[in-house]
């Protein structure tokens, strides 16, 4: 995409057609005036002789057509000038000076008008996959629907919803984070987690904002579109479920784990993740969203207990069967221990559709930038691209990773990746849509 910066000037008048009507309102009110003084000006230029001098300082020797021409485009640009400057003058009080992190407002408003073009999106995750993918896709399309998990019983989400009996609001602190248009210190504020405090220490500020925005609104759902609201977030959040869920594990053991943290603290190899209570409802308006979407993503995040909890809601993996919408999954780019050590590609693949079935996705996109070995520490290894077509889904293969951290994605490289095999592979401009 082009950069933002270049052509102001251009910008400038692209949003000045939006507000076309009340331009042409102006001018029109602008040449009636000046039709007023003409009659005015004509009467004297009959009634009154004026020195010689004057005859050159009003054009007089050019023809009247040419002098009309000159005068009527000179009066144009500084009417488009005044109402230019008269704008800047206004918004200086709620607009903070443009700089490198900071883009002017005509940037921000050309970019919020094309991103209103983009496509629907409509991503299924949780854990810290999801808004990896969210920061990314937000550049391209404004039109964007989060799906998150809601069985995390760990940390500061699992103690408020021990104590409260809320649905835990961990992870869809992090993708409000991730779509949140605001300014960077209120992102940073919403995501402070105290380190100290008898009953607030390992709480994120965040947490406890929604779960106080739950108590004021009534519900929970509420809670979270009026959080959004306030941080003005880029898009929609929904948990997949309203249903206080958990998520249950049978290792290869047979043995039977209860608790996404549980399940994660424990490292062991892991057969199948299923949910108590067993038919849990999908969130009706994320059923809507997967129906209405363009393209759905699944992935980023870990495969047992960020992704599949979500697909084995009743309703999101039916949605997902029946939906128009182009489905890709997005594979991890490194194994996490316990749950996929060893894993290829298709192996990860293979578990979703061991769980979910057969024929619910058309791509995925795997990294093919990969490093030697990690660190010991890591206790983790690259995914290997092991197969181009699996269960029917063709494989995309693209440098999808974190430069600095290759346990992750680089949001910027996976969303072009995604949007480029939503597109048949070709580069996606914002600017042809």
């Amino acid at each position: 995409m082009k950069s933002l910066r270049s052509g102001s000037f251009i910008k400038w008048f692209y949003l000045g057609m939006h507000i076309k009507r009340w331009l042409a309102l102006v001018l029109l009110g602008v040449a009636l005036m000046g039709l007023g003084f003409g009659y005015i000006l004509r009467e004297a230029y009959v009634s009154y002789t004026f020195p010689g001098w004057v005859y050159y300082t009003t054009l007089q020797f050019l023809p009247r057509i040419a002098r009309g021409v000159m005068f009527i485009g000179f009066s144009i640009g500084l009417i488009m000038f005044s109402v230019w400057k008269l704008n800047m003058s206004l918004l200086a009080a709620f607009v903070p000076p443009a700089n490198e992190n900071n883009p002017s407002l005509a940037d921000r408003i050309y970019q919020y008008r094309l991103t209103l073009r983009g496509p629907k999106i409509v991503c299924i995750g949780g854990g810290t996959g999801m808004p990896v993918l969210l920061r990314g896709l937000k550049e391209y399309t404004s039109n964007l629907t989060a799906i998150d998990t809601v069985g995390d019983d760990g940390g500061s989400s699992g103690r408020l919803r021990n104590e409260l009996g809320v649905l835990p609001p961990g992870d869809l602190r992090n993708c409000i984070a991730a779509l949140a248009e605001a300014e960077p210190l209120m992102t940073r504020l919403f995501q402070y987690r105290f380190d100290e405090g008898s009953g607030l220490e390992g709480h994120s500020f965040g947490n406890l904002f929604i779960v106080a925005m739950s108590a004021v609104t009534g519900n929970f759902e509420e809670a979270v579109r009026e959080t959004s609201r306030v941080l003005a977030v880029r898009g929609l959040i929904l948990p997949s479920t309203l249903t206080d869920v958990t998520l249950v594990a049978e290792t290869a053991d047979g043995e039977t784990i209860r608790g996404e943290h549980n399940i994660t603290e424990r490292g062991v190899a892991i057969r199948e993740v299923s949910l108590s209570p067993d038919n849990v409802q999908a969130n009706p308006e994320a059923i809507r969203a997967i129906l209405d979407a363009d393209m759905v993503v699944v992935g980023p995040g870990s495969l047992l207990t960020s992704v599949l909890p979500n697909l084995l809601v009743d309703g999101i993996r039916q949605s997902l069967a029946i939906t128009q919408a182009s489905k890709i999954y997005v594979c991890n780019v490194a194994t996490q221990h316990g749950e996929t050590d060893g894993f290829t590609v298709s192996d990860h693949f293979e578990t979703l559709v061991r769980h979910i079935g057969p024929g619910l996705f058309d791509y995925v996109v795997a990294n093919d930038n990969v490093d030697a070995n990690f660190p010991d520490s890591w206790r983790s290894m690259p995914v290997m691209v092991d197969r181009l077509m699996v269960d029917g889904a063709r494989v995309i293969t693209a440098d999808v990773v974190s430069d600095k951290n290759r346990y992750y994605h680089d949001p910027e490289k996976l969303a072009a990746a995604v949007l480029r095999t939503y597109q048949g592979r070709q580069p996606f401009d914002l600017s042809e849509q």
